[in-house]
């Protein structure tokens, strides 16, 4: 199958129309990254404890996080990468000051989670 170029629409992934908010699946593009825009102002807050059957890549675009993957804490400042191999239980939360932003690269199609918290 030949892939061609596409766009999706703002109003397609985001949730709100000012706040990267949103996601969408890699398959509405016939490929195997999906995306997750997450944005939080509340310190301390952030997705609870879970895994994934594939990679998945977080980048901080804004903002301070504490990362758990696995075993390990890492701080995380804007313009920081953190990899988070499969099946490893991971989360994050916002440290503040300020508003936290990432986006989250998910390696594959559809989204999996299997929550843990």
């Amino acid at each position: 199958m030949q892939k061609i170029a596409a766009m999706l629409e703002r109003a397609q992934w985001a949730e709100k129309p000012d706040v990267w908010q949103g996601e969408f699946e890699g398959q509405a593009f016939g490929t195997d990254v999906s995306v997750v825009f997450y944005t939080t102002d509340e310190i301390g807050r952030g997705p609870s404890l879970h895994r994934h059957p594939y990679d998945e890549i977080f980048i901080v675009r804004q903002g301070r996080a504490l990362f758990t993957v696995g075993d390990r804490q890492l701080e995380a400042s804007a313009g920081q990468i953190v990899f988070g191999p499969a099946n490893v239980p991971h989360k994050f939360v916002n440290l503040g000051p300020g508003r936290l932003e990432t986006t989250d690269l998910h390696v594959t199609a559809v989204f999996a989670q299997e929550d843990l918290e």
